[in-house]
């Protein structure tokens, strides 16, 4: 982790510069406040000259060899790699990440930068298309699309960020990324460590570490972006999509979530429960995709929410660094308190609790609320907290029903003994994907990731990711003279 303290500081055109705002930021510790390091914000101005050099650096990137850029790739991967003690101690003290959490996030970190490698190959060449004209062959390319805009949030910092990063370096585009402060080191600078570590040309990959209100819209109105991928919350996404859309950008939102995790009446409750206990708390619930409904048949209630308490109770709880833990702290002081409140209001509405969690610290120990109405405001909030909601669904037709009523869509479960059954069910709940027999969180680089509804636009995920950050060209060639009708 110490190594990394020296990199509070913005990556402009290839180089570590200190911001030029009066206005600092303190990255703290979420287990204990304490300050991790201090940075300097990066100005209007200076991002300005970060989408400048992109905007310049990107047209050789673009025409880079293939081989030259999977090698920079692989350097990368290689520097991620050779530091993967002290990247899962900066998710620690940085993020509060668990070491189980930590070490998904690393994992998948590795899988994106190696399916980015495969990436590289899609720029520039061509599929060829028949053509009814005589003498004319069709050919179909795709481009770079040019700059792009990158904004990623705190709770998954590294892989949210390097899921738009890496593809979009391997298409031959440049990036300006500007990740959540709470976790710059994580989210920004270490990525930027790594490229600069594998000979990545000045300009190809920007981080600004700032605020928007220090910057405005900058991010989503500079005229070198192409293209503005956020992930965050639906309320901010909205925002992002109107501006960004409004000068005719590209946008990519994966935003928020209210994922349901439907248990049928032939369920196995036993191995249910397991997966929902992972489901729920893993990274204190402060996942887009995590489990924020549990939907139960009415046959198997009792059961499952009696058997989910016993387990919630025993999670331990403490310094993410223990590795024996797997509740960390909530991210900060804000959201620790909105959580609290939510959990007062649901009290005070009447909403009885199986288990009520106590506040440690920066640590919130889990909470379950029992027989929770769905159209209820505790239900349609997405909690972002170790706070488990059970609904009682009469038939399993009523439970999927339950689980399409919100305004998200972007994870879902369906647990059943039936696979067939299961497997029909999954393409009625209304949402990007769905699991059945395992929990809504996956992350898998070669599927494609992202919602319906409220929880966003546009795919993650190879190929798909592709056809986000590329241009289609159709260039045609007459190989003989065309006779026109007049």
């Amino acid at each position: 982790m110490k190594q990394f303290l020296e990199l509070n500081k913005s990556f402009i055109n290839g180089e570590w510069v200190e911001g030029a705002s009066a206005n600092s930021y303190d990255i703290l510790n979420p287990y204990d406040d304490s300050v991790i390091t201090t940075v300097k914000l990066a100005t209007k101005e200076q991002t300005q000259k970060a989408f400048e050099a992109a905007y310049q650096a990107q047209k050789k990137w673009a025409k880079t060899p293939v081989e030259e850029r999977k090698a920079i790739i692989r350097k990368a991967l290689e520097y991620f790699k050779e530091n993967k003690e002290a990247i899962l101690e900066a998710l620690a003290v940085e993020s509060g990440s668990t070491y189980v959490k930590a070490e998904i996030e690393y994992q998948s970190t590795l899988a994106e930068l190696a399916e980015a490698e495969k990436m590289t190959e899609e720029i520039y060449a061509y599929r060829e298309v028949p053509s009814p004209i005589e003498g004319k062959t069709n050919r179909i390319y795709r481009l770079p699309l040019g700059v792009i805009s990158s904004i990623s949030p705190f709770n998954f910092p590294l892989f949210l960020s390097i899921r738009t990063i890496a593809p979009a370096i391997a298409l031959g585009n440049a990036v300006v990324h500007k990740p959540d402060l709470k976790t710059g080191l994580t989210g920004g600078s270490i990525i930027a460590a790594a490229f600069e570590y594998a000979g990545l040309p000045k300009g190809v990959f920007n981080v600004v570490l700032t605020s928007s209100r220090e910057i405005g819209d900058e991010m989503l109105t500079n005229p070198h972006s192409k293209m503005v991928s956020f992930t965050g919350s639906t309320e901010v996404g909205k925002r992002v999509g109107a501006v960004a859309g409004g000068a005719l950008k590209r946008v990519a939102l994966e935003l928020g979530g209210n994922s349901p995790f439907v248990v049928l009446s032939d369920a196995d409750v036993d191995r249910a429960v397991e997966a929902a206990i992972f489901g729920k708390y893993l990274h204190q619930g402060q996942i887009c995709m995590i489990v924020n409904r549990f939907i139960i048949h009415q046959d198997v209630y009792d059961e499952f929410v009696n058997k989910f308490v016993e387990r919630a109770k025993k999670l331990p709880y403490g310094d993410p660094r223990n590795r024996e833990n797997v509740i960390g702290p909530i991210i900060d002081q804000r959201q620790l308190e909105k959580a609290l409140k939510i959990i007062e209001e649901a009290k005070a509405e009447g909403i009885p609790l199986a288990l009520e969690g106590k506040r440690v610290g920066n640590i919130l120990t889990p909470t379950v609320f029992v027989n929770v109405d769905n159209n209820s405001k505790l239900a349609q909030t997405e909690v972002f907290a170790p706070i488990a909601i059970m609904i009682k669904a009469e038939t399993d037709e009523q439970a999927i029903e339950l689980a399409n009523g919100t305004e998200y869509g972007l994870s879902s479960a369906i647990f059943t003994s039936d696979l067939e059954k299961g497997t029909k069910l999954a393409l009625e709940i209304d949402s990007g994907m769905t699991h059945v027999n395992d929990q809504t969180v996956n992350l898998q680089s070669d599927t494609p990731f992202g919602g319906t509804k409220a929880s966003g636009l546009g795919r993650f995920g190879n190929p798909w990711i592709v056809e986000e950050f590329t241009e289609t060209k159709w260039v045609s060639v007459q190989h003989q003279y065309r006779k026109f009708p007049f």
